[in-house]
């Protein structure tokens, strides 16, 4: 059975706890590792809890053929590399890096995993950096092998569901259970890039919970952050999102990365999403909303001196600012009514105003 919530390093993830964003490097360490550092660096002064690698070669991923479908339509947001081989090899990060990427994020306390695309990766990422936790991407989600090699690791595992129907992601559900996995996050995903925030279905993230009971959020792709902060209020747990330095520079991933600026503000604007829907309560919260109520809400109020014995009229009690006196339900029940002492313009209005003596 899968759990309704985990742990990965330090963070909960689940209802009721804080959703966990991820800053998704990609390729947009550009090879350079000084750039890798500093990406690292910046994702912890944004706030943000995990930075989450990719690990593979150009040979894990596919073969140097450039014909048929190897090669990159003219449009593609990835054009510009002849084939599927030429974008990998300039996209992908060493392995080397990923060990000394690894012991940086330690040192500052942020939380550190990869997406692997095949066993070896795998195979690679436990052997040398023991991650906390497993990355699918939507792209390998179809890959039995890679899941039932994930699955074996017992690590929490998230999985992107980019392009998948309902019938693939629950086969992929069953192949990580049937091998160990037992604490699973499905990330709802376009995998477009750019996506389109019309072509995200946020809702289909609570259909997820419903049927697996499980994590879930977004894995988003979109430019700017309205998806994500949208997910944050509709419940996501786990938000995954582009990191770059500068989106001009050169390479696959960065214009449809967010800066750190802007990964920052995203952050902010999820943990109040957050707060803003965490729970339902009818009452008045917090002193500035204590002092509105009494200083701009309507109630009943004595508006010209009036002597004793004389009864309440639309003349001398009405409904105005500030909230002091009784509320203006009140109003037809007491016209008609005599004071029981002379009162002055401005009294609020009350009970004993109107008892007998």
């Amino acid at each position: 059975m899968l759990a309704k919530s985990f742990k990965i390093g330090k963070h909960h993830i689940g209802v009721g706890q804080p959703c966990f964003i991820i800053a998704e490097m990609s390729a947009n360490h550009n090879q350079d590792f000084d750039t890798a550092v500093k990406i690292i660096e910046e994702v912890k002064k944004a706030g943000v809890d995990a930075i989450k690698l990719q690990t593979y070669t150009p040979d894990t991923l596919t073969i140097n053929v450039a014909k048929g479908s190897f090669l990159i339509p003219r449009g593609n947001t990835f054009a510009g590399p002849k084939n599927l081989y030429e974008l990998y090899k300039t996209a992908y990060m060493p392995w080397e890096f990923q060990l000394r990427l690894n012991i940086i994020a330690k040192k500052i306390g942020l939380t550190l995993f990869s997406t692997a695309y095949e066993p070896t990766a795998v195979k690679f990422l436990e052997k040398e950096l023991d991650p906390p936790a497993h990355k699918i991407s939507s792209f390998e989600m179809n890959d039995d092998g890679l899941l039932r090699s994930m699955a074996k690791t017992g690590k929490p595992i998230i999985m992107s569901n980019g392009m998948a129907t309902m019938e693939e992601i629950d086969h992929a559900v069953s192949i990580l259970t049937a091998n160990g996995c037992q604490e699973l996050a499905i990330l709802r995903c376009s995998s477009a890039y750019p996506s389109k925030p019309v072509n995200m279905y946020l809702m289909n993230m609570n259909i997820l919970r419903e049927i697996y009971h499980i994590p879930v959020g977004v894995s988003d792709h979109t430019h700017g952050m309205g998806v994500s902060v949208a997910a944050a209020a509709l419940g996501a747990n786990v938000i995954e999102k582009h990191f770059t330095l500068d989106k001009k520079m050169k390479g696959p991933d960065h214009k449809f990365s967010m800066t750190p600026g802007e990964f920052s503000l995203m952050v902010q604007s999820i943990r109040e999403a957050e707060a803003a829907v965490k729970e339902v309560s009818f009452d008045v919260h917090g002193e500035l909303e204590f002092q509105s109520r009494v200083l701009f809400r309507r109630s009943l109020y004595i508006i010209r001196d009036t002597k004793k014995g004389e009864k309440l009229t639309k003349e001398n009690l009405r409904s105005i600012r500030p909230g002091s006196g009784l509320p203006p339900k009140y109003l037809e029940k007491l016209l008609g009514l005599a004071v029981n002492q002379d009162v002055s313009r401005g009294t609020p209005m009350s009970w004993d105003l109107v008892k007998s003596t």
